[in-house]
């Protein structure tokens, strides 16, 4: 296999274990992240003085000298198909799509075709980038199966960090729509007795809570407080259809499996539609749109708005895509007098 040759020279002051200093140090042409370094190391990959280093946590100093092998990228095997794509914005390092619901953003057991990454791989041809040793898009974040709305996708190498990074500091505007049964409302008593809720300016509702892998449903997430992952929410109401229903903003400062679902239905307002979190919740049967509800077969929750610095050219950007079709006749049926 061919494979390129990165030579790294420890610099002053250097952090005490193997991978951090590499990572300090290593050119940042090399694209080379902290955990693909690790995963090198684990390989054999890295030398010193021809011997191989399997140790992440290894000693260094000052002046010492290490060889990175990093193995060319390689085509990957799922195969590319011509599927439409509803591209919002397109350059030579990265693509901002507005996937609609129903398609699965990457392959997995029983979704192996028909995929974003599927679609991708034909848009892009050869022009992908090679993070992790394979020639593929950078999908840096995803939104579920039967969401829709916008997710950027990396075409470069520099651009797949750079996203990466921005994700990882909670520096991405992100903001979905979703219509949600009952109204959530800082004035609303029972509100104030659910823990990890704080009420911020603008009737902005925070969750706060930590999310990790439900106990006995693994297709679920569960809210905890201790243990799991750290998860931040803010709703806030855009409009009302009478007290059976909002339409709502969701902001995510965080971006974790299931985040809003999961936090709309712990604090009493699940999305419409919610076939796992919504349980059996229904509108009145004499609520307009009722019946409209009754037969939205999908969480009605839309990724509308995206925003990030450019990795490579540093610009401010902002995307946004309007609701889907199924969403507005849901909304309309809901505003019905």
């Amino acid at each position: 296999m061919s494979q390129t040759v990165h030579r790294i020279t420890i610099g002053e002051a250097p952090p005490s274990r193997l991978d951090k200093a590499l990572a300090r140090d290593v050119p940042e042409a090399a694209h080379l992240s902290r955990s693909r370094l690790a995963r090198l190391i684990a390989e054999g990959a890295v030398t010193k003085d021809g011997t191989p280093l399997t140790d992440i946590k290894a000693k260094v100093a000052v002046g010492d000298v290490f060889d990175i092998a990093v193995p060319d990228a390689v085509d990957v095997e799922t195969l590319a198909e011509d599927i439409p794509l509803d591209i919002i914005f397109e350059d030579d390092d990265l693509l901002v799509v507005n996937k609609p619901a129903g398609m699965v953003v990457h392959p997995a057991p029983g979704s192996y075709s028909g995929t974003l990454v599927n679609a991708l791989l034909h848009h892009f041809g050869g022009d992908l980038s090679g993070v992790g040793g394979e020639k593929r898009p950078g999908i840096v974040h995803r939104i579920d199966k039967d969401t829709s709305g916008l997710l950027v996708v990396a075409k470069s190498d520099a651009a797949h960090h750079g996203l990466a990074d921005q994700f990882a500091a909670h520096s991405v505007e992100r903001t979905y729509r979703a219509l949600c049964y009952g109204v959530p409302d800082q004035g609303d008593p029972r509100l104030r007795g659910i823990k990890g809720i704080n009420f911020e300016p603008g009737n902005v509702i925070k969750i706060t809570t930590q999310l990790a892998r439900h106990k006995t449903d693994r297709q679920k997430q569960a809210v905890l407080f201790n243990g799991g992952r750290h998860a931040v929410t803010r709703i806030r109401v855009i409009e009302t259809f009478g007290r059976a229903a909002a339409e709502i903003y969701c902001n995510l400062e965080t971006g974790r499996t299931h985040q809003i679902r999961v936090h709309a239905s712990h604090i009493g307002h699940a999305l419409i539609g919610d076939p796992t979190y919504g349980g059996r919740r229904r509108l009145a049967a004499d609520a307009p749109g009722a019946e409209a509800a009754k037969a939205f077969t999908r969480q009605a929750l839309h990724a509308e708005t995206l925003g990030f610095a450019h990795p490579v050219t540093k610009e401010n950007h902002t995307f946004t895509a309007p609701l889907p079709e199924d969403m507005a006749l849901l909304r309309a049926a809901l505003a019905a007098k």
